[in-house]
């Protein structure tokens, strides 16, 4: 019985290690549309896969207060990992060189 429970206890911890580094995978796309005075950026996620695949669908994310959108633009590629509750709020949003 106790060693049912160790190996309960230790999948359970593994599948929470999972899914957080599931999260926190970072994804790449092109911005779309930026919104200043609210705060949302509309980035077309990169599809992955073969050459000439159509884009990603365009999804719209919140950016967190203290980072700054001026240094983006329409059509400038990005890095960017979002938050684990709904995944609609950026957490790190990085401009690709």
């Amino acid at each position: 019985m106790r060693a049912a429970k160790i190996v309960m206890t230790s999948l359970a911890a593994a599948s929470l290690i999972t899914t957080a580094a599931l999260a926190q995978q970072s994804m790449s796309g092109m911005v779309t549309k930026i919104d200043r005075l609210s705060g949302t950026i509309s980035i077309q996620q990169t599809q992955s896969g073969t050459v000439g695949a159509a884009g990603g669908a365009i999804q719209e994310y919140k950016v967190p207060k203290g980072q700054s959108l001026e240094e983006l633009h329409a059509g400038d590629k990005v890095t960017f990992t979002t938050a684990d509750g709904d995944g609609k709020t950026i957490n790190k949003l990085d401009k690709q060189k």
